[in-house]
């Protein structure tokens, strides 16, 4: 998603870093693949 390295330094700070990139690819791809609508239903429900 562009990102070259990490903009914070210790460890659980990168690792909160890293999960948060990886759950934005995730909706990314959900979202392109079912749906915006969908996901908002699925969410809600």
């Amino acid at each position: 998603m562009g990102a070259t390295h990490f903009l914070t330094k210790t460890l659980p700070k990168v690792a909160t870093e890293m999960a948060l990139s990886v759950l934005a690819y995730n909706l990314t791809r959900v979202m392109n693949i079912v749906g915006v609508k969908p996901l908002i239903a699925a969410i809600a429900a």
